[in-house]
């Protein structure tokens, strides 16, 4: 397994908090427990957050967040989120669908939360991985996009490198998933306990 894998979430105006939040925490609370689990072991994940401009966002419900990287000036990364919210104005904006167009091929696994997955479709990405989202969101998924194969009533679907989820509690097992995947069963176990999270470890 890679030592340490970088993280990158994007961020924009109205994205929903615990669409990235919840990730945050369970990449971060992961690299505690490693620690923990195997004393002096590289750190499995590095968790950056990325917008347009840097600065700050101020996500949907008004909490403002502090921003790592501006997409001029944000590394290379093995793992590229991409969580929903209101995704309007993030959709209609081409540097957005124009920088995840340009850093998901080099990317491990591209992911998205809740209606990330628009945005996703948008840039191009997905291939012919199945999508899912929001259960709200499903039917408005299909007919943007009616090319696609969208799936519902599931946690997450994932196809070789690309992987979407549900809404918002859903990208947190999602990202123990991705724990798992990327750094092992014993590590993502334990970062569930951490979190006192009851993991739906399965998609459906």
């Amino acid at each position: 397994m890679k030592a340490i894998h970088r993280v990158g979430i994007l961020m924009f105006d109205g994205v929903e908090a615990l669409d990235f939040a919840g990730p945050f925490e369970v990449f971060t609370t992961a690299t505690r427990m490693q620690a923990r689990l195997a004393p002096g072991a590289a750190a499995p994940f590095e968790v950056r957050t990325v917008s347009r401009l840097g600065g700050t966002v101020q996500a949907r419900a008004g909490l403002v967040v502090q921003i790592s990287h501006t997409f001029d000036d944000a590394p290379a990364f093995d793992v590229l989120l991409v969580p929903g919210g209101v995704v309007d104005t993030a959709l209609a904006c081409d540097d957005t669908r124009a920088w995840i167009a340009r850093v998901a091929p080099a990317c491990e696994i591209v992911a998205s939360v809740c209606t990330g997955a628009f945005l996703l479709a948008a840039a191009g990405v997905t291939g012919d991985a199945p999508l899912t989202t929001h259960w709200e969101d499903i039917a408005e998924l299909r007919e943007a996009w009616p090319e696609l194969t969208v799936v519902e009533g599931v946690r997450w679907v994932e196809h070789g490198h690309v992987i979407s989820s549900a809404g918002i509690a859903a990208g947190i097992d999602m990202s123990l998933h991705l724990v798992e995947r990327l750094a092992g069963r014993a590590l993502a176990e334990r970062t569930a306990r951490q979190m006192d999270v009851r993991w739906m470890d399965t998609p459906s």
